[in-house]
């Protein structure tokens, strides 16, 4: 029923993309029990290989193809060259980074053996496909999720209160205080002209005000809804603004998406190159950083976000030396907050 419920919401939006979601679902499903059953270390490469090339590759397709399209283009008119029927008319699926991101925690879980594949499909497409999280994450991790899924507890009496708590708690900060503050920031931003500096700045505390609101009341709303259907989910924001530092506050921003950065990309990509040393931190921190940007979406302006957060931590990495990884994590989670800005 729950599997039913996941497809209906999402085809409300367009049926023709829940075709995609099945065919993601069902490689790293298969791809999964291949990785788990073979011994071989080549072997298990090979069919995480397959995982990693299937799902990115439609991620790049959907989402960065016509931005490289159009950039090469940009970049051939400048020599008289010009090929603009490479550009398709795209749309993205809605959550598709957002669901190509979990379903990759799945595969590459159990290719480092820190996580079995489950025994039915029913079960994974239950996981991928978790409306709550679907469209806008949180980014849980199917380690967490697919347990609890296959044990199918009903809900306890405390989960109901805490669902209906986290519930109302969302509403009110997404819908009154998120969306309320939304639309006098876009009045004044919109034309800036008209309005005095005091004014100005006052935006900027109403944007503040406005991407915590919206970012953790819509998180709130996943987890309390979760709770219904007695899941426990992970917290993705932990009142960073009550934070009594700048480094804590980063620690408690958008916490699925930092730490998915930093344990499936920073860290092996940091372990490979430490024979280079400093020159090996800085190239995974740079990589991390320009990747991270451009995941949150197919613009130079994110991929320059990227760059300079690269460039920024690895000065401060070269001056602290091993205590400069310790905000890596935590200059991450700076990401959406630091996004809007540039857009």
């Amino acid at each position: 029923m729950l599997l039913i419920a996941n497809y209906l919401f999402y085809i409300y939006w367009d049926y023709r993309f829940s075709f995609l979601l099945i065919l993601i679902t069902c490689v790293d499903f298969f791809v999964g029990k291949a990785i788990y059953s073979t011994s071989s270390i080549v072997q298990k490469r090979r069919y995480l290989l397959i995982s990693l090339f299937s799902l990115l590759g439609v991620l790049f397709f959907f989402k960065y193809f016509n931005f490289f399209v159009d950039s090469s283009i940009g970049m051939a008119k400048l020599f008289g060259v010009e090929y603009d029927f490479l550009h398709l008319n795209l749309l993205l699926p809605l959550g598709l980074s957002f669901y190509i991101f979990r379903s990759l925690t799945y595969t590459i879980d159990i290719y480092l053996e820190k996580a079995e594949p489950t025994g039915s499909i029913i079960n994974y497409a239950v996981y991928l496909s978790f409306f709550p999280q679907l469209l806008s994450g949180p980014i849980e991790r199917a380690s967490k999720l697919l347990p609890q899924i296959e044990s199918s507890q009903s809900p306890n009496k405390t989960q109901i209160q805490q669902g209906f708590a986290l519930l109302t708690l969302g509403m009110l900060k997404k819908v009154l205080i998120g969306d309320a503050s939304g639309r006098m920031v876009d009045q004044i931003f919109a034309q800036p002209q008209y309005y005095t500096s005091s004014e100005m700045l006052m935006g900027l505390v109403l944007f503040s005000i406005q991407i915590y609101a919206d970012f953790s009341g819509y998180s709130d709303i996943s987890k309390g809804i979760s709770k219904f259907m007695g899941f426990e989910t992970m917290n993705n924001f932990n009142q960073p603004y009550l934070s009594r530092n700048i480094t804590e506050f980063w620690r408690r921003w958008h916490i699925s998406l930092s730490t998915w950065f930093n344990d499936y990309l920073f860290t092996p990509l940091n372990m490979n190159l430490r024979r280079l040393n400093k020159i090996g931190a800085i190239i995974s921190i740079f990589t991390t950083f320009l990747l991270c940007g451009l995941w949150h979406g197919a613009s130079w302006t994110f991929i320059f976000w990227g760059g300079l957060h690269g460039l920024l931590l690895s000065i401060h990495w070269m001056l602290f030396g091993k205590k400069g990884y310790q905000l890596i994590i935590n200059m991450m989670i700076l990401s959406d907050f630091a996004i809007l800005l540039v857009r």
